[in-house]
């Protein structure tokens, strides 16, 4: 496993992220949960991201109760605040003061550690003044409960404005947590220059886009049995974007490619999210450990030009770069 400062700190994390979205406490029984935690522990995985949100809390216990036992230090652990947890009262949602400090506190109860190496906003809030919520951020770093602090699906202008305010409030921005994958370019343009600019990384989410540049959906065929795109508990909303047979005839040209690197299709895509400098780490999620096992094998992989070429000759016309897509909720989700 290869490591990588994140942002303009001194904290290094794995360049393979082991994340808990859809899956713990939804999509996968806790002891198979704890199976795949400990395939990412065995394979040099030190970075775990999860969210209050996910699972409604319940994903939070089920990394922690999986990390347990292990030496505290040589961990990231990283979660997020934003979207409605527990009853979904009227304050239990955004970036509110009260929200963010009251969210910390059960995070660390469910994950069962004093601190969290990254607080990360899950995504911006319009309904709350940007001063109220980096204020609360630096309180929770000032108390010793987070390191260092993020953001997720923040744009260009949000990023700005948010760096501005930690730095004066003494604290760090350090990251972004962006969705990134070869068919979802929307970060190029804006959002990674200005994280150059300011001293933030990326940690990007669904680099294999939920599945689909593993090959598994072919054009034109039924979606295979138990697979995410079948998924109603919410697999099957984040895939949907994906499934179409021009993106999936293009997804096709990949193989020969992957074939000649000696690479899977899921490791040639986790490798090539990796390429982007601005890319400290790529989250993976996993059902079963033999998935672990295979994409970690991305790290270190270093693509050729000439196969780097061949990738946007194959899907480059179907990828959405659309900066405009980096968009969070209009107010407050209930």
């Amino acid at each position: 496993m290869d490591f990588r400062y994140l942002g303009r700190s001194g904290l290094k994390i794995s360049e393979i992220t082991y994340g808990n979205w859809l899956t713990h406490a939804s999509q996968v029984e806790n002891d198979q949960a704890t199976a795949c935690v400990h395939a990412a522990l065995d394979s040099g995985i030190t970075t775990f991201d999860t969210a209050d949100a996910y699972a409604n809390t319940a994903a939070e216990k089920v990394l922690g109760d999986a990390l347990r036992g292990q030496r505290r230090e040589s961990l990231e652990i990283f979660t997020k605040v934003y979207w409605p947890t527990g009853p979904r009262g009227h304050n239990d949602t955004g970036l509110s003061r009260k929200h963010i400090l009251e969210s910390i506190n059960g995070s660390l109860t469910r994950l069962g550690t004093d601190y969290v190496d990254l607080y990360q906003a899950h995504r911006f809030d319009v309904e709350t003044p940007l001063e109220e919520t980096m204020q609360a951020f630096a309180d929770v770093v000032r108390q010793g409960k987070a390191l260092y602090i993020g953001v997720s699906e923040w744009t260009a202008d949000q990023i700005r404005e948010g760096h501005a305010l930690a730095q004066k409030m003494g604290v760090q921005l350090i990251s972004n947590q962006p969705q990134y994958s070869m068919l979802w370019r929307v970060i190029e343009d804006e959002v990674v220059p200005a994280s150059k600019q300011y001293g933030l990384s990326q940690i990007v989410w669904s680099p294999i886009a939920q599945g689909v540049l593993t090959g598994k959906y072919k054009p034109g065929q039924p979606l295979p049995e138990g697979s995410r795109a079948t998924d109603e508990k919410g697999g099957a909303n984040t895939i949907r974007r994906f499934l179409n047979d021009e993106v999936l005839t293009a997804v096709a040209e990949l193989e020969p490619i992957a074939a000649d690197l000696g690479l899977s299709m899921a490791q040639l895509a986790v490798a090539w999210v990796l390429q982007n400098d601005n890319v400290a780490s790529a989250i993976i999620g996993a059902s079963r450990p033999e998935q672990v096992l295979d994409n970690v094998k991305a790290s270190g992989v270093v693509l050729p030009p000439e196969a780097l070429a061949a990738i946007d000759r194959a899907v480059g016309a179907v990828a959405e770069r659309d900066a405009a897509k980096t968009v969070s909720p209009e107010a407050r989700p209930a």
